[in-house]
């Protein structure tokens, strides 16, 4: 029997059987690979996600990776047998913010996979097939299972525009920090340094790219021309804008607490910095990252700590929220 997960109320799941939904004019169904599990399907299981950014019950599942079975009318037949991985938001494709290409900030508000729509924590996940990105024949599923974070910073790196040869930094070492290592390091930088908290994950950063590494609690230096920050904690925007010379570039795309320090306006101005934000990952950006998982410049599979099947759910969550530095991404395989 197939199954999926429902998420029920905050603390409350259980296994259900599934039963594939057929596509929609417009829709594909695609059988789930696997899926990973993020820092925010445990706020949905927990119940703290901030209200209006999930409908409960709910099937999660927002980063994932399959192939398509089947697709409704209008949709290129093409498509059926092709590995694919997809966009979360489910933007109206009408609002300015759509038809400029910033499908993340859509003013029709907020609709997306795993939060608010049935997620791929099930044998099938059944979307818009204008929202599906298609892989090379040969690629690892469950490597692409990863691809939605890697695409979340690759939105960070198109922002960064760093040219080869320059000075670039890192400010976090979790699995979007290492993913902008391996973006920043496929546009060939003069340096590349890493920030982080732990010592252990110094290795990682050095395999995929890193020329130098350094815990936030060393001199630092300042000197640097583009730096993307991906590690969202009190204090990690204001670390990441020390390590700019003037006029450099800053990229932050963690989302602190309430109450974290902000950057200082005037050390912004006097300095020239320039500062970008990214929230989610828009169709440019997804696009950059299938080409550049394609090209074998990005390499996802050493995050991958955990392999488990659907059915132990809780434990998986656990996992994530463990804290054991020995735990890294965590798959579900349905």
């Amino acid at each position: 029997m197939t199954t999926a997960v429902v998420v029920e109320a905050p603390g409350e799941h259980r296994l259900v059987a599934h039963t594939p939904r057929e596509p929609e004019p417009g829709e594909a169904l695609v059988r789930v690979h696997a899926v990973g599990i993020c820092g925010s399907d445990r706020e949905v299981f927990q119940g703290n996600r901030p209200e209006g950014y999930v409908r409960y019950p709910l099937t999660p599942g927002h980063e994932w990776s399959g192939t398509v079975q089947a697709v409704g009318a209008g949709v290129p037949a093409s498509l059926v047998g092709r590995k694919v991985v997809g966009e979360g938001f489910r933007n109206c494709q009408v609002c300015d913010r759509c038809h400029a290409g910033e499908t993340t900030l859509c003013t029709d508000g907020y609709e997306e996979t795993g939060f608010t729509q049935p997620g791929a924590m099930a044998a099938t996940l059944t979307l818009p097939a204008r929202l599906l990105h298609v892989l090379p024949d040969d690629a690892d599923l469950s490597a692409a299972a990863l691809l939605e974070p890697a695409a979340c910073i690759a939105a960070a790196a198109l922002k960064a525009h760093a040219v080869p040869g320059e000075k670039v930094a890192v400010v976090g070492t979790g699995t979007l920090g290492m993913f902008a290592v391996q973006f920043l390091k496929a546009g060939s930088p003069g340096e590349l340094l890493v920030v982080g908290t732990r010592r252990d994950r110094e290795e990682l950063s050095r395999q995929f790219g890193a020329t130098g590494f350094r815990t936030r609690d060393e001199a630092l230096p300042d000197d640097f021309d583009v730096v993307i920050e991906t590690a969202g904690s009190a204090s990690a925007a204001r670390t990441a804008a020390s390590l700019l010379r003037r006029g450099g570039r800053l990229v932050l795309t963690g989302i602190p607490a309430p109450g974290a320090e902000g950057l200082d306006p005037t050390d912004l101005v006097v300095r020239q910095l320039e500062v970008h934000t990214v929230f989610g990952a828009p169709p440019d950006a997804w696009s950059h990252t299938v080409r550049v998982f394609g090209a074998g410049l990005l390499d996802p599979l050493p995050l991958v700590t955990h392999e488990l099947p659907l059915t132990e759910f809780p434990e998986a969550i656990e996992l994530v929220g463990s804290g054991d530095p020995k735990v890294g991404k965590v798959l579900l395989r349905p």
